[in-house]
């Protein structure tokens, strides 16, 4: 599964509720409307600017905070095809993959706003056509690629029946 988008760059310690305000998390659990106000505590303009396929990339501890599912799932549905980290708060990596959206760990340092990123998910390859460097992301596991390949644990449950590696 190779992926192409633009980096959106973000810091260390990014909590689920900076990805999708408590705020709104109470008043509705309708993604598309959640998804318009994706990251906007610290970028107001980030849901109006990501385009479908782009990736989210931060520092350390992404998604710290809360178990909430909605955090994953808002950027989701804001376009963003995968999140890239140097570490992930263990249950948002989770929730992450479960819903579908691809955690990769790795060394996001030199990786800049705007940046064009290719990435395979099947080879952890990270390259970055701005600057013609590669990085190495932290390989999924081959169960972590099935589910992402059906969108979600949900979705792959509904197909298989039984998770299998």
């Amino acid at each position: 599964m190779v992926m192409k988008g633009r980096a959106h760059r973000f810091g260390d310690d990014i909590n689920t509720d900076y990805i999708i305000s408590g705020r709104y998390k109470f008043k509705t659990l309708d993604m598309a409307e959640l998804s318009c106000h994706v990251m906007e505590d610290l970028d107001p303009g980030f849901a109006d600017r990501v385009n479908e396929g782009d990736f989210l990339v931060a520092g350390k501890n992404f998604g710290c905070g809360s178990s909430r599912e909605q955090a994953p799932l808002a950027l989701k549905h804001a376009g963003v095809a995968a999140v890239l980290a140097q570490s992930f708060a263990r249950i948002y990596f989770r929730n992450s993959i479960n819903n579908g959206l691809p955690a990769l760990v790795c060394d996001t340092s030199r990786i800049v706003d705007g940046d064009e990123l290719e990435i395979d998910l099947q080879t952890g390859l990270i390259s970055n056509a701005s600057t013609g460097e590669e990085i190495r992301a932290h390989p999924l596991p081959p169960v972590m690629l099935k589910i992402l390949s059906e969108g979600g644990l949900v979705e792959y449950m509904r197909k298989h029946g039984a998770l299998t590696v």
